[in-house]
């Protein structure tokens, strides 16, 4: 049935007015970005087969357009508009705050919202200034599924140029997994090298998914000064959700 045709009672733009999106299912609020069907499909159903064919509504809002193409029924304007929407969501959730970092879960905290939902790996630099507020937060590189360059003099000179005292970094794996790479663990004894040379704090650098996040062990010498600086920043370790 075409939802031009169900009572007005039960169509999905007139139920979010009258009880609020939270009153919708899923797919209904799709149908409301689709706008209309296909030939022979509602709305509806389209929406149903869009997130059976990313997988699940997580899936889907991590979808680029172009993926969204290959659902029969949903051309250029209404896979450009369900990708657009997502990627909103995305810009609110990263609205500069000017949060303290603190500890380990801060760094996570602050560069989550520009790493979660990311299909590819992405590394972020927190900068704050000698008292912990966050100044800035960037993403430094984008690379593919599994990796991202971590240029170490690029890194520096963001936190330079943006009169930075100290800096977090982090950075996702779209497969979830929180187990660090020999590569991340050698970028982040680097950079407390290039911090101590220009007088920086290197404050961690943490692997972020999207339920969890875990630190990545740098030099002895530098855990041990966290631990004596921070003690919530003093274990590698995952969070509580991990």
């Amino acid at each position: 049935m075409r939802v031009k045709d169900m009572p007005l009672a039960d169509q999905p733009r007139e139920r979010l007015l009258a009880s609020g999106a939270a009153a919708l299912a899923d797919r209904e609020l799709l149908a409301l970005l689709l706008g209309s069907g296909s030939r022979g499909v509602s709305a509806v159903e389209l929406a149903s087969q869009l997130i059976a064919h990313c997988g699940d509504l997580g899936e889907l809002a991590r979808s680029e357009a172009h993926r969204l193409l290959a659902v029969p029924g949903v051309g250029p304007a209404k896979a450009a508009r369900v990708a657009a929407a997502f990627h909103l969501v995305r810009r609110a959730q990263a609205e500069p705050e000017r949060s303290r970092i603190t500890c380990s879960a801060d760094i996570a905290s602050a560069a989550a919202p520009l790493l979660h939902g990311q299909p590819r790996e992405r590394l972020v630099v927190v900068v704050c200034d000698g008292r912990g507020a966050v100044l800035r937060r960037t993403v430094v590189t984008e690379g593919g599924s599994d990796h991202t360059p971590a240029p170490v003099r690029d890194i520096v000179t963001t936190v330079l140029l943006s009169g930075g005292a100290a800096f977090g970094l982090a950075h996702n794996h779209p497969s979830g997994s929180l187990d660090p790479s020999p590569a991340d663990v050698e970028v982040t004894a680097r950079l407390h090298e290039a911090a101590d040379t220009v007088g920086l704090r290197f404050l961690d650098h943490v692997i972020v998914t999207d339920t969890a996040w875990r630190r990545v062990p740098g030099p002895p010498a530098t855990n041990a000064r966290l631990h004596n600086t921070s003690s919530c920043m003093a274990s590698p370790r995952t969070n509580d959700n991990a």
